[in-house]
């Protein structure tokens, strides 16, 4: 396994430069891993399949998918990407290298462990402040249009919202300067994550079910179903930034009702 990525990377850094696989391969990673990961979602919901597993009884209209896959699309071209040349320097500038060596698993664990950790936390802040009455308003209920959210409506936001919550995903590799085959890899742990936790299914085979202090779609629908003064839940992957502030309480009454 190690010599096939070794041999991937070489023909990578062979071929390209650090400013062409930093820029233009992390915006392709990112959209490769969230449209595949996304799309399968608009599928469910048009063809009804696994509908017992879906958490909300409403469905999205063909048109309102399209208008979201429309602005992703613009959004993605003219914000993300032009984020991804700006934070090039910065990450230089931080240690970020794209040559060998390649680091070790154990580096590799620890730094994305790292970036959770802070993610979550810096996310969960920012999250919290959209929902003051004039940022709810005038940013985050862009992200809201959608009460039931499918995969790929977990970008669907504000240009400034995606600067703002942006920095929570990106203020881990900035301070570490990782190697960009750990960022890749983060970017693809995080979409994946951001997706699921929106894609309106909660499964048996749901991360939610096996991993410790996990969000996941069941935990976020609720935070969409409700008004944004009542809804609590802000987390990004990992619950206790609301345990510990006590704003997932709403959330965890109606687990236990449903329980009983």
């Amino acid at each position: 396994m190690d010599s096939l990525v070794e041999s991937g990377w070489q023909y990578l850094v062979s071929n390209f430069s650090d400013f062409q696989l930093a820029c233009i391969g992390s915006f392709i990673v990112h959209e490769t891993v969230f449209f595949l990961s996304g799309l399968p979602y608009i599928l469910l919901e048009r063809t009804g399949l696994l509908s017992n597993y879906k958490i909300q009884t409403k469905h999205n209209t063909p048109e309102a998918q399209g208008k979201c896959i429309a602005w992703l699309l613009f959004y993605h071209s003219c914000v993300n990407f032009p984020l991804m040349m700006f934070s090039y320097r910065v990450f230089k500038f931080m240690g970020m290298q794209s040559s060998f060596p390649l680091p070790s698993w154990k580096v590799v664990s620890a730094q994305i462990l790292f970036f959770f950790i802070i993610e979550d936390f810096v996310f969960y802040w920012g999250h919290r402040i959209l929902h003051t009455k004039w940022l709810y308003k005038n940013v985050h209920s862009v992200h809201h249009e959608y009460a039931t959210p499918f995969g790929l409506t977990s970008e669907y936001a504000h240009p400034a919202e995606i600067l703002f919550l942006g920095f929570a995903t990106f203020i881990g590799p900035a301070l570490t300067g990782p190697h960009l085959i750990t960022l890749w890899l983060w970017l693809v742990l995080r979409v994946i994550e951001t997706v699921e936790a929106h894609c309106g299914y909660h499964f048996p085979w749901s991360p939610s079910n096996f991993l410790p202090l996990y969000g996941g779609a069941d935990f976020h629908d609720y935070h969409h179903r409700l008004l944004y003064t009542k809804s609590g839940n802000y987390s990004s992957t990992f619950v206790y930034m609301d345990w510990i502030f006590g704003t997932d309480k709403g959330y965890r009454k109606l687990k236990a009702l449903k329980e009983t």
